[in-house]
């Protein structure tokens, strides 16, 4: 597990973020192959949030396509 602390003087190594981005990106492929669908997944996060079905299915989208974005 990593554990980033947060500090003006010390700020994250690009290599950390890099591993966290990475790992939220994996993380949501292996949620929707663990085998509920997208459906299914946002429908369980809107139950617990109370957030818009379309608001959590554009961060679902933006969690796949960050490692694209921000690491090369």
């Amino acid at each position: 597990m990593v554990r980033v602390k947060k500090s003006e003087e010390n700020p994250e190594t690009t290599e950390i973020l890099a591993e966290a981005v990475t790992r939220i990106s994996t993380a949501l492929t292996e949620l929707k192959a663990s085998g509920l669908n997208e459906a299914a997944i946002i429908i369980l996060v809107q139950a617990r949030t109370k957030l818009p079905r379309r608001d959590i299915k554009d961060v679902f989208d933006a969690l796949r396509r960050l490692k694209g974005w921000y690491c090369r």
